[in-house]
């Protein structure tokens, strides 16, 4: 395609491809990101296979797609314009799909997903309870588009935003309408961001820069990731505008190298933005000029803090600075500077386009628009979930996820990574934003949800937070280099059954004061999961250190496994998957553990069928004699012996 300039040829552009993906087209979009994990690759190759076999090349086109969301599923793939949705495909599905689907137009109820409490097959996505509940804004090309072909961004209205602000608007409209949509930064402060653009754009100087923070290093979260692999031209758009209504000439994608999906995505859009003068020298022909680089980080979770990230940028080493001066005023080799997270760039062409007021009819009072969360731990519908802020966790959790596998109770969430807090069920009608999560010691952070059930021990939760964030301290102030290994040795020795009295008050006191001393939010917000576990869970510290017992059954210094002779089936699942043959019996035979050879490792309790239940964990109390190993009893199904 040839340079484009003006708005007139964008958007003649944009019409004439969304004539040339005509929607009567049939079409397969396979989800090529999280989904490969489970074989994405092997299932596209094998549609495209089936599809030449049944002489439909060129009737039927297979797309490669971003995230559709739906993780625990995986892989996925959608069918249109029949708007069909599929789950947990493999291979041997794909000829299937071609001839019964494809060619004759009839739905597999195998392959579709079931309501779990109807039983009833769903056959449209939208129809699906985890993505009936969604509000999909920034993720409203993932899953949708092959994001390596810019054609399907211009054809979905992509870059009409950059036209608007560069040929209608001027650089103070752009700022004061991203201010009055009430758009807040994605990445965990939640700073207004119209404010912040505000700063720069105030800035004195010639030379400023504009950095899209895709450093995401939260375990569980995965939102800047599906954006990145998913709809890069999103981010590009959202920058670009961002750099023109501040004066910017240059910005910089922050990105992990951890994640090669999203580096390779991006470096083909950059190409293409650039062939067609999106991105580069005088972009659109209007005479602004902004040039986009992409720098990938080492997978240093400090440099998700600015100003260790443009340390790291700089090409120095990645630690944090004193502030003030902020980066609006002294940023990126000193020029002014400004950052913000991929999820919150991926919102301004939404503002741009369609104006700050309908941006602003979704969301909360203190929140506008929507947030991505990705849900991981004890839930049934693991992924990736974009709703209007102020939702209630109860609704995410229930209503999107699906509730706690097992039929077990829900315990707490961790809300906002590693740094974040711990959510107990009291407060599962709480809104998800930003000062009510802050009001309990909580923070939205990134977007990252971890869910735990009525088994997790929130001691060893918090005690496996803190050593990520204690590994992951650069150590350039005290408060955060000793004080949070402090805090990890108290927390390892409770864990251990090794706990002391006054522990907990220690603990306090070296959160509050890693909290107030430290010198970037990493410090700051490390104590989190020790203060909110302490505030809700209380009593699981002390029955630690009093009775020596872990609720959870989690702790292996606390606790000890058995089979239950009155449920055992002898069934010799349990035996078959102790990786260390801790485990007597035979067929027909009650199983018994031998506690000399037992690591621990929990396998025995997530083998055993969850109808028969018969692997117990117990702490802080004897192991029945019948079934100590040291006794070599063994106990005969439908009877007793000795």
């Amino acid at each position: 395609m040839a340079r484009l300039n003006g708005m007139g040829e964008l958007r003649e552009l944009s019409v004439r491809l969304a004539g040339e993906m005509d929607a009567t087209r049939t079409r397969v979009s396979v989800c090529m990101t999280g989904c490969r994990a489970q074989g994405a690759d092997e299932l596209r190759d094998a549609l495209i296979a089936s599809i030449s076999d049944e002489g439909l090349d060129g009737q039927i086109e297979v797309r490669e797609t971003g995230c559709q969301g739906f993780c625990a599923k995986a892989p996925v793939a959608s069918i249109e314009p029949q708007g069909i949705f599929y789950q947990e495909l493999s291979p041997k599905h794909a000829s299937a799909i071609v001839t019964q689907t494809l060619r004759d137009g009839e739905a597999i109820g195998r392959l579709l997903y079931r309501d779990p409490e109807s039983r009833q097959r769903v056959v449209e996505a939208g129809e699906v309870p985890f993505y009936k509940g969604q509000t999909k804004r920034v993720l409203r090309n993932c899953g949708v588009i092959d994001p390596t072909n810019i054609s399907h961004y211009i054809a979905r209205d992509g870059y009409a935003a950059l036209a608007r602000a560069l040929f209608d608007m001027s650089p103070e409209e752009i700022v004061k309408e991203v201010t009055d949509s009430g758009l807040r930064g994605r990445g965990g402060a939640g700073f207004p961001t119209g404010m912040k653009w505000g700063f720069v754009r105030s800035a004195p100087g010639d030379t400023k820069y504009v950095i899209c923070n895709g450093d995401e290093g939260d375990p569980g979260a995965f939102m800047d990731r599906a954006v990145l692999e998913g709809d890069p031209h999103a981010i590009f758009e959202g920058m670009a505008i961002a750099a023109y209504a501040m004066g910017a000439g240059k910005g910089y994608i922050y990105v992990r190298a951890e994640y090669p999906i999203a580096v390779r995505h991006l470096k083909t859009a950059i190409e293409q933005a650039r062939e067609l003068g999106l991105v580069g020298p005088n972009v659109l022909g209007s005479g602004f000029d902004f040039e986009i680089e992409i720098r990938e980080g080492a997978g240093a979770f400090v440099c998700g803090e600015e100003t260790a990230l443009m340390a790291s940028i700089e090409g120095q080493r990645g630690v944090p600075r004193p502030r003030p001066p902020f980066p609006a005023q002294s940023g990126l080799w000193g020029k002014p500077t400004n950052i913000n997270n991929t999820e919150t760039f991926a919102n301004v062409p939404l503002i741009i386009l369609r104006g700050p007021e309908s941006y602003s009819e979704v969301g909360s009072e203190r929140g506008k628009g929507t947030k991505i969360f990705s849900l991981a731990g004890k839930i049934e519908n693991t992924g990736l979930v974009e709703v209007p802020i102020g939702i209630t966790l109860r609704e995410v959790i229930y209503d999107i996820g699906g509730g706690i596998p097992r039929g077990r109770a829900f315990k707490a969430v961790q809300m906002g990574g590693p740094s974040g807090g711990c959510v107990p069920d009291q407060h599962l009608d709480l809104p998800l934003d930003y000062e009510a999560l802050e009001s309990i010691g909580a923070i939205m952070g990134s977007g990252g949800i971890v869910v735990m059930d009525e088994d997790t021990c929130m001691v060893d939760t918090a005690r496996f937070f803190l050593a990520f964030t204690q590994v992951e301290s650069c150590g350039k102030c005290v408060p955060c280099r000793i004080g949070t290994k402090r805090m990890l040795e108290i927390l390892t020795r409770i864990t251990e059954g090794k706990g002391r009295v006054g522990d907990i008050d220690l603990l306090v006191e070296l959160a509050e004061g890693t909290k107030d001393g430290s010198l970037c939010g990493l410090g700051q917000t490390a104590p989190n999961p020790v203060l909110t576990t302490l505030a809700f869970f209380r009593d699981e510290y002390e029955d630690h250190i009093v009775n020596g017992r872990c609720s959870g059954g989690v702790c292996e210094e606390l606790i000890e496994f058995y089979i239950d002779p009155e449920k055992c089936q002898a069934c010799l699942i349990c035996m078959r998957q102790c990786p260390v043959d801790a485990i007597e019996g035979d067929k027909d035979v009650i199983h018994v553990i031998d506690r000399e050879l037992c690591t621990k490792c929990g396998v025995c309790v997530l083998a055993c069928p969850p109808r028969f239940d018969a692997v117990r964990v117990i702490s802080g109390e004897p192991v029945p004699e019948v079934l100590a190993m040291g006794d070599r009893a063994l106990v005969r199904a439908g009877r007793t012996s000795r």
